[in-house]
């Protein structure tokens, strides 16, 4: 169903001009897919993330020092190395001398690059030794005629281990001579205010730079493409979002009995937040559109209350309810949470997992496809084939960005008009909700339960690890309970890491049977049986990996000790710290860092020192490390963008997005010229799927 006009960037990269089987191979390593090699237009959208200045061509004597110039130079002398040492070309023009400095050399080939006596023109980095200058393994020699075809500003690419630079550019330039001319997509009042240039001249300019500052993310080359791709991918998820609310959708009216049951068996008040968020659910579920909500909270906020209470909601509307999370531990943490105020609520609960004995898992199956369990919590063991629901009405799915999108519809699709709640305790900045949960509605859960304790955060070197484990015996004596993350699972050679085994193995030098351990590795009874005796108390120091990152809730824990913290991330860090702090006591969390710190990873422990809020963190993770790390690592559901840099471009996300709403007001199916333009937009940043929906439509 693609348009004709986009199929020569669809074709191979090994099949383009002067790209032989081993460059395609080494494309193909870079640029393709699992499932396909590198094509034109991966190529293309693999735009350059630097670029060096040739225009540079002063005097030997004028050459900036730690600098690149290009140099013309008359060649003197050859002085082959005594012993071991390096290749020297003693080179000079009027105002001074240039030594030129090879290891390894080549001795023929250097002496046909540069016969004495000829004049050259070298270009490199110019460097100071013993007061002389010279150039160590100059990036290029030429003569006249090789000087005329320098790019002037040369583009630096991301590359593999045998690609070279060269080899990159004159494969982008034998895809761009693949580039067809285009329409434009762009609304001409709106492309006129910007001063931007067409896509395919945006392309070409920096593939071919005229200067550095054109490969700048904020200059209009590059906002031009990376405008085109969040209009596309803005475009892409309103498709998505008007046909799954205009197709499906059913009022489910209730009048807040069982909710009204579950509020009075809580021990507390809802904060202000809940209530909203509550209200605000409440509102889509009873409407004729389908809810596609995220609820968004930081660590605390009480999310699984929410939760609750909008799966209360849905059963008293006579429907069915279910809640998926991306473990089992969380899973059963959720069941822990729900089960005593489900049972005061007279709500029929159950739990699947996919370690769920044959029998057990039978019964659950069979309870909920003749609609005798009103709610299930469970893992991705909930979208297998056999679980079939008598009456579907709400899935709400637990860190959303950790399932792939077909996981995620296709517990959507157990039923028949089913609203959709997705939850992350990540905190998300507005840009990045926008872009990944931009087909959303959200609430926000800033606020946290009363009774919280601030948590003191230290940052200490790890030759003060001593100290730290003499302090861990002092608070075990007072009560305590501790957790302590390592990196990594085992030790090895080849990394200082901290090792979760090795670590749990000295403490229990120290402190014997007191030291748990627990990490991914694992078996899941086993993780659940490690787990089940820190939090009744049969251990007190839980040696982990990041796999207690999310949903572990032991209030008794009030020590956190992060080993090797500048290896984290910061909202993975907040994460960490708030496995404490959840009861009534006063709570601590110890950095433990090898230095010397970068300039990255010292910012991140000071914003942790400084604040708890996760939202502040969330905005400083972005700008520290863009969007592709603070949500973890990159997830199959999330945009993976190949131009556009949410920390760097979000004005224009928000551009996009009012765009997006504008174009599908006037023109829903994408039917109009320019309609039919920006369907070549979605297949360029393969958003194409979204066309799928409006096809089956």
């Amino acid at each position: 169903m693609r348009p004709s006009l986009l199929d020569p960037l669809f074709a191979g990269a090994g099949a383009l001009p002067g790209v032989g089987p081993k460059t395609g191979k080494l494309l193909d390593r870079l640029l393709g897919e699992a499932d396909r090699p590198a094509r034109a237009l991966d190529l293309l959208l693999h735009i350059p993330f630097s670029s060096i200045d040739r225009r540079n061509r002063p005097k030997v004597a004028q050459a900036p020092i730690g600098a690149v110039s290009t140099l013309k130079v008359r060649v003197v002398e050859h002085r082959p190395p005594r012993a071991k040492g390096p290749w020297r070309v003693l080179t000079e023009d009027e105002t001074g001398d240039l030594t030129l400095v090879f290891f390894r050399a080549n001795s023929g080939w250097i002496e046909k690059a540069l016969p004495v006596g000829e004049t050259r023109w070298v270009s490199g980095l110019v460097e100071l030794y013993d007061a002389y200058r010279q150039m160590v393994h100059p990036d290029r020699i030429l003569d006249e005629a090789g000087l005329a075809a320098l790019p002037p500003v040369e583009p630096v690419y991301g590359l593999t281990e045998g690609l070279f630079p060269r080899v990159m550019a004159k494969a982008a330039a034998a895809a761009l001579d693949r580039l067809p001319q285009l329409p434009e997509w762009l609304d001409e009042k709106f492309f006129r205010a910007t001063d931007w240039e067409s896509f395919g001249d945006s392309l070409r300019r920096l593939h071919h730079p005229q200067a550095p500052q054109d490969l700048a993310p904020d200059q209009k080359f590059v906002a031009r493409l990376a405008f085109d791709e969040l209009l596309s991918h803005q475009l892409a998820l309103r498709l998505v979002r008007r046909k799954m609310q205009v197709l499906h959708g059913r009022a489910q009216k209730s009048q807040g009995a069982l909710a009204a049951t579950i509020l009075a068996a809580l021990p507390f008040d809802l904060t202000g937040d809940q209530n909203k968020a509550v209200a605000e659910i409440s509102t889509d579920l009873s409407s004729e559109k389908r809810m596609l909500r995220l609820l968004q909270g930081d660590v605390g906020s009480g999310k699984t209350v929410v939760a609750l209470l909008a799966m209360a909601h849905v059963v008293e509307a006579g429907r069915q309810a279910a809640l998926m999370a991306p473990t089992e531990i969380l899973a059963r943490q959720h069941f822990a949470t729900m089960a005593p105020l489900a049972q005061a609520a007279g709500l029929r609960l159950a739990l699947m997992t996919g370690r769920d004995k044959a029998g057990d898992r039978r019964a659950t199956l069979e309870a909920l496809a003749s609609g005798a369990l009103d709610i299930v919590v469970g893992t991705h063991a909930l979208v297998q084939e056999d679980v079939a629901f008598a009456r579907l009405g709400l899935a709400v799915i637990d860190e959303q960005h950790r399932f792939g999108v077909h996981q995620r519809l296709s517990l959507s699709e157990k039923g028949e008009a089913v609203d959709v709640l997705a939850m992350t305790a990540t905190p998300i900045p507005r840009t990045l909700a926008l872009a990944f949960f931009g087909d959303m509605d959200l609430s926000t859960l800033r606020e946290k339960p009363p009774g919280r304790q601030k948590i003191d955060t230290r940052a200490v070197n790890v030759e003060r690890i001593d100290e730290v484990v003499a302090g861990l015996g002092r608070a075990l004596k007072a009560g305590a309970r501790v957790y302590w993350v390592c990196p990594l699972v085992e030790g090895s050679e080849e990394t200082d890491l901290a090792a979760a085994e090795d670590r749990a193995e000295d403490l229990r030098k120290f402190f014997g049977s007191q030291v748990g351990l627990v990490h991914g590795q694992m078996k899941g009874r086993d993780k659940d049986a490690a787990m089940e005796d820190f939090s009744r108390g049969a251990t007190k120091i839980l040696v982990a990996t990041t796999v207690i990152e999310v949903g572990v809730n032991v209030p008794e824990a009030t020590v956190m000790v992060i080993e090797h913290a500048e290896r984290f991330g910061l909202a993975q860090l907040h994460q960490l710290r708030g496995r404490v702090g959840r009861g009534d006591r006063k709570s601590s969390c110890i950095l433990l860092y090898a230095g010397p710190l970068g300039e990255s990873a010292k910012a991140r422990l000071e914003i942790l020192r400084e604040t708890e809020d996760g939202f502040r963190i969330a905005e400083e993770d972005l700008r520290l490390r863009g969007e592709g790390e603070v949500l973890g690592a990159r997830q199959s559901g999330a945009p993976g963008f190949k131009i556009a840099r949410l920390d760097l471009h979000s004005d224009l996300l928000r551009a996009a997005r009012e765009e997006a709403e504008k174009i599908l007001d006037a023109d829903p199916e994408l039917l109009s010229e320019r309609g039919r333009n920006l369907r070549l937009l979605l297949y360029i940043f393969e958003r194409d799927q979204a066309l799928n929906l409006l096809r089956a439509g």
